[in-house]
């Protein structure tokens, strides 16, 4: 089958990659030209795990081509995926403009039936919009708009393509219905299920989703930080509850609030369709105020043990907003290190992956490290905001030798409480019993 992507960010590049990979014929299609240029230099502007090696193969073998021009990429298409940009908007609301931008552009070009697929998150009533947009310029009978949400996550997004737990799939067209499922069958042969709905409900589908893990994750932190004050354990209730077939294992551990590209934006969305349509969804508004305080308690608690921090070295591991990623969007490492800056600390940091994006923002107000140890060189404590799985057994030797102060502040809970206080460690994390201290100030 031949198709067509638009937009070759994290969503589009991923997508036009694994449909290759299954023996379709891909044209992924991009403005910038820069970028193109690159991708066709078989250079991949992101980290995602796995998808290098499928993207040369993909490519060296032709059924994966780049282009800027949306005409030549659509010619032959029967399928037209458009995975662009919807960022909030001054209100919260999404921005639909690219998406609209690039339908009443389609709307002059096509002179064949094509499936026009919504693989951006969309607010409901997109499709309609999208479908308004073509049928200014089209006869009906020339085009479908489906809605084909993704449920990618970043570190794993090509396993979650190549085998999905499930594709949802919204249309009420026949034939449309027909094509999309020609297209995902070759990835859901193991029996997951493909689920037909209509439009509307398919764009809600993806909101809930993303809105209800968030709403889970900003519990369990709730439940974390009534920890610290009660002196309750939450590994421990994590395990109590998480063996309740009815609430699951998944999304249980707490920390320093959640990042990146879908949960903060996709929850603001969905709160503010709430508001347009006359609806007070209370419990978004709540998961939204807590974890914008969540992702400051690292800072609070090293405020809270030095007190003055003017001069205090602060090395600082975890700058993605998870790990396996170099996406640093609405990243809670980003917030600690503006207010420790505030309070006229000297910040070192070091990531895996997201050190060069990180050095787009802040250039040289901070330090940056070649590797976790030489971070954290002369700093009078370590913070941890990513748990990568290399910060998970460190050499605590080197760790020692190297930090000024033994004290450790962990935001994602990778260390044993109990290991790492026998070495001689002052050390805090998130809704753990932390031995008694006292404030240095």
């Amino acid at each position: 089958m031949n198709i067509a992507v638009v937009g070759t960010g994290y969503v589009g590049l991923v997508t036009g990659t694994c449909f290759a990979e299954t023996g379709n014929n891909v044209t992924c299609i991009d403005i910038d030209q820069e970028k193109i240029q690159s991708l066709l230099n078989g250079k991949v502007p992101i980290y995602e795990p796995g998808l290098e090696p499928i993207y040369l193969r993909n490519l060296e073998q032709k059924r994966l081509k780049f282009t800027t021009s949306l005409e030549q990429g659509i010619k032959d298409a029967s399928i037209i995926f458009l995975a662009l940009p919807t960022p909030p908007g001054e209100d919260g609301s999404a921005d639909l403009s690219y998406i609209l931008n690039v339908a009443n552009d389609l709307s002059s070009l096509i002179s064949d039936y094509k499936v026009i697929v919504d693989k951006s998150t969309v607010p409901v009533g997109t499709s309609k919009k999208v479908s308004q947009a073509l049928g200014r310029s089209l006869d009906k009978t020339l085009y479908d708009v489906v809605s084909n949400p993704e449920f990618l996550r970043e570190g794993v997004a090509v396993g979650d393509f190549m085998k999905p737990e499930r594709v949802v799939i919204g249309t009420r067209s026949e034939k449309a219905r027909l094509l999309m499922k020609q297209l995902y069958e070759p990835f859901v042969r193991q029996g997951n299920p493909i689920i037909f709905m209509d439009e509307e409900s398919a764009e809600m589908t993806k909101y809930a989703a993303n809105a209800f893990l968030a709403t889970k994750i900003s519990f369990m932190n709730e439940i974390a930080n009534l920890c610290d004050k009660v002196g309750a354990n939450v590994d421990s209730i994590r395990a109590g509850i998480g063996t309740d077939s009815r609430i699951g294992k998944r999304f249980l551990f707490p920390g320093a609030g959640y990042g990146g590209s879908c949960f903060p934006k996709d929850v603001q969305a969905l709160h503010r369709t709430a508001e347009a349509n006359d609806y007070s969804f209370s419990i978004l508004q709540s998961v939204m105020d807590v974890n914008h305080k969540q992702k400051f308690i690292i800072y609070e608690k090293i405020k809270a043990y030095f007190g003055n921090l003017s001069g205090k070295k602060i090395g600082l591991w975890g700058l993605a907003f998870k790990p396996n990623t170099d996406d640093i969007r609405e990243a809670p490492a980003l917030h600690t290190i503006d207010s420790l800056l505030k309070d006229g600390a000297k910040v070192k940091v070091f990531d895996p992956e997201a050190i060069q994006n990180v050095k787009k923002i802040y250039q040289d107000q901070i330090e940056y490290a070649s590797d976790q140890y030489d971070c954290i060189e002369g700093a009078d404590c370590l913070a941890i905001l990513t748990e990568w799985n290399v910060f998970r057994a460190p050499d605590f030797d080197k760790i020692t030798k190297r930090l000024s102060g033994k004290v450790i502040f962990d935001g994602r809970n990778v260390f044993d409480p109990e290991t790492i206080e026998d070495l001689g460690y002052t050390y805090f994390s998130i809704g753990r019993p932390t031995q008694s201290v006292k404030c240095l100030s």
